[in-house]
Parts: structure tokens; sequence; C-alpha cells
């Protein structure tokens, strides 16, 4: 069985997957004329604009429910391992694909607020909602349903707080249970008051962990000033192989640069449009847009901030072979890649014994936590997509039982499986996404190009799908009538 398991994994995460998704965004990154260049102004300009609805978010707080997703564990170990088993120009290519991966957030994203839809007075879309309109078949939408249910209630949640409560025993010595206890009471209370109590926990939380986090990463700058023109040489040579103590791992460089930074910045895995379509704007380039800043936001702040931690202080090792060769540099003897470079980064830089570790373990507390919370909301979206009326409501007590459930379960015992078994969930949601989208992305272009014609006019755009030709956006045809 765990054979099976692990072959299914593979053929979902193999390396069409991973260079697929670097492909799905050059070539939305062309049709839509580097969108995610051009509109930086409004990308960030728009996160403050949008204002809640009694059916409706912020844009403000759909982008805070984003980002609680995208910021999480592998913006600490994973930016960390890249490192490890990439160098550190495998920090250059997370930023590359951060700059290609804004214009495919930008796609699913728009596509997701000109499909959404009003439920039980609350505004749901995401993949399963736009693939099932745009193509007319309700099995392509149920299979992405489905799989976010699955994946995002019973599987993911295991791992983010089995991360917790490691985090909290290896600090503070917090046992398992007690952790995984206290996760599920305040996870329980946020998730019963549905999207409008998620988002305004996300609004308060992320900011707060993010801002915390990159300050920690500043002191550290700060306290290495003179160092920076060395670190960023060191980052740029070793991306393109010109480091000579790097020069022999320049592909793993990329494909684990490639790799961590699609984990972290979650553009085309489906995830984002989800709380994108939760926005109450105006015109659904404006979500889009915001989403398109998020990425920005999840990789050139908070990953940068976990790398120049660990840069900065030289706390990590470097393999070649992905771990199985020798050291090209060990500085941290004995110590696994991971969330402990950015402990002992943490560690090395403040003179209070073991601030580092507990640091970490609480930004992993916030993180894990935001992340488990955004895929609750994922998961009863696509409830929502599946089941009306009362059918509905019991399904979504079932699930909110089962995140709950499995969150416990996760913080006391976990295994390797629970791990593969969560990514094989996941690799369903983004096959399928990805492939939709380069089908899909007709009607985010239009949009785009409407959105552009009204800003050039001087007036605030406004959607109206049945002018640009748009089919089946029927909460907007409504909203206009």
């Amino acid at each position: 069985m765990t054979d099976i398991i692990n072959t299914i994994y593979d053929l979902l995460w193999g390396p069409w997957m991973i260079y697929g998704i670097l492909l799905v965004g050059l070539v939305l990154t062309i049709v839509t004329k580097g969108v995610q260049f051009r509109f930086i102004k409004d990308m960030f300009g728009q996160i403050f604009n949008g204002k809640k609805s009694d059916a409706g978010v912020s844009s403000f707080q759909a982008m805070s429910m984003a980002l609680s997703g995208r910021i999480g564990t592998g913006n600490i170990a994973g930016t960390a391992t890249a490192i490890a088993f990439g160098g550190p120009g495998a920090i250059f290519w997370m930023w590359v694909i951060a700059i290609i991966g804004a214009a495919t957030a930008y796609v699913e994203s728009t596509l997701a607020q000109i499909y959404k839809e009003e439920k039980n007075g609350v505004y749901r879309g995401g993949p399963a909602f736009y693939i099932h309109k745009y193509t007319g078949k309700r099995w392509l939408g149920m299979i992405f349903a489905i799989a976010a249910i699955i994946g995002m209630s019973f599987l993911q949640p295991t791992v983010q707080a089995n991360a917790i409560a490691d985090a909290m025993n290896n600090a503070f010595n917090v046992p398992h249970w007690v952790s995984g206890l206290l996760v599920c009471i305040i996870l329980g209370l946020i998730i019963v008051g549905g999207v409008k109590r998620i988002a305004t926990a996300a609004s308060i939380i992320v900011p707060f962990m993010a801002i915390a986090y990159i300050l920690v990463a500043a002191i550290i700058i700060g306290m290495n000033f003179d160092q920076v023109p060395t670190v960023f040489a060191l980052i740029f040579k070793s991306a393109f192989g010109a480091e000579e103590i790097f020069s022999g791992i320049l592909g793993a460089a990329i494909a684990w640069g490639v790799k961590r930074g699609i984990y972290a910045n979650e553009a085309g895995q489906g995830t984002g449009p989800h709380p994108a379509a939760a926005a109450e704007v105006s015109h659904p380039v404006k979500q889009g847009l915001v989403q398109a800043a998020s990425v920005y936001l999840d990789t050139f702040l908070v990953c940068t901030a976990t790398a120049f931690m660990i840069l900065f202080t030289g706390m990590y090792n470097v393999q070649a072979d992905e771990g199985k060769g020798e050291f090209l540099v060990q500085n941290l003897p004995g110590i696994e890649a991971g969330t402990a470079f950015t402990q002992h980064a943490v560690n090395a830089a403040f003179p209070i014994e073991g601030f580092g570790t507990m640091f970490v373990a609480v930004a992993l507390l916030f993180f894990a936590f935001t992340t488990t919370m955004a895929y609750y909301y994922i998961a009863e979206t696509n409830v929502a997509y599946i089941f009306d009326g009362k059918r509905q409501k019991i399904a979504t007590r079932v699930v909110q039982f089962v995140i709950i459930l499995a969150t416990y379960f996760g913080a006391v015992r976990t295994s390797e499986a629970a791990w593969t078994l969560g990514d094989i969930g996941l690799g369903i949601m983004v096959w399928v996404n990805v492939l939709c989208l380069i089908f899909m992305v007709k009607p985010a272009l239009i949009a785009l190009k409407d959105y552009e014609q009204q800003k050039r006019m001087g007036i605030d755009p406004v959607f109206n799908p049945e002018k640009l030709g748009i089919k089946n956006a029927d909460f907007w045809v409504k909203k206009n009538k």
C-alpha cells in the first residue's frame, strides 16, 4: 500500500508538475502582457480599496485569508531546505518563480471573481465554480471539489498540527496533547463563525505574524549590514553557477528554487481563488491584482526574511545530490536541513539563550495555525459548491468536526503516510486547476482589457459580463440588474 501511495505521489508531484506550473506561469505572463509588471501600482493600491458587505469581505481581508494559506511552514522550513540542497542561488530562483507565478495568481483569482456565486448570503467561488461554469461540465468541477474537501479537511491539517505540536514541545516542553487541544479549541471557535470570522481573524493574525517575523530579520540584517553586498553577490553568483563552490549544483539551485518557490507562493495550486471570490469589489480584475500582490508579499518578504536570517548569520549547510553527496558547506555539523537553520540563525544573532528556538516555535504556531484556518475555508467553499440548503449546513458541520478531529490527531500522532496522502489530495487539485487555466484564460484577458479601458477613461472600473460577451457570469448579471 505504501508503494502504491508513493507511486501516485511521484506521478502527481514529479518534474511534469513542477515545470508544468512554471510553463503555465510563463504563458500567462505573455498573454497578459506582463500584468504583474504593468499593474504593480494597482496591485498594492487596490488592497485597501474594497469594502466589506453583508455577503462579502474587504479586499484586504480576502488577501489576508489568501496569505494565511500561502504563509506556512514552507516559508521557514521550505526556504531553509532550498538553501540546504540548492545553495544560496536557490533563493534567486524562488524570486523568479514568484514573479512568474503572480500572473497565474491574477488569472485564477480573476476567474474566481467572474464566476462566483452568492450562496446562503455568502460569496463563494474557486476552481470548482469557474471550471464548471466555463466548460459546462459539472463533473470536472466535482473532481476538484472532492479532492479539495478530502485534502483540506482531513489530510493536510494533520501535517500543520504536527508542526505546531513539535515546535511547542521542543521550545517550551508543552505536551503534544495539550498543544493539540488548545489549537482545536481556538480553531473551532473561529471556524464556526464562518467566512466573516475567519476573515477577521486572518486580517489580525496574518499582518501581526508577518511583521514580527520580518522585523526580526531586519534586526539581523542591521546587525550585519556590512555583509549586504556580500550576501547579495553570493545569491546572484550562485544562481548562475558563477560562485565556484556552488558551480556544480547549478541544476539543483534552479530545481529547488522552483519547487520550494511554487510550494511557498501557491500560485496555480487553486487555493488562492477561494478567498479571492469572497471579496466585495466592483470589478473582478481588482481582486485578481490584489492576489497577485499576495504572491509578492509571501515570497519577497516572508521567504526572503528566512533566507536572509540564515545567510547573514551563516547558519546553514549545503549538500550536493539532494543530501546524498558530500557537504559543500557545513557550518552546522549534525543539524538536518529545515527549521533548525532558522532557529540557529536567530540564536546566533540574539544574546538571550534559546530565543531563536522559542521565536521560531511561536512563528510556526501562527503560520501553521492560519494555514489550517485557510484549509478549512477552502473545504467549506467546496462543500457549498456540491450541496445546497440544509444539506450544505449539515455537510459544513461534518467538515468542521472532521478538521478539528484531524488537527488533534495530527498533533498527537502523525506519519509520513499522512504527509504523502495530503500532498496527493493537493496534487489532484493542482493538476485539474492548472490544466484548465490554459484553456480558460480568455475571460480573464477580456476583463483585464475592460479594466484598462475604464482606467484610461478616468472612471472606477465596473464589470458588465453581458457587454463583454462573457457567459455564465450569473452573479454579475443579477447584480447589474
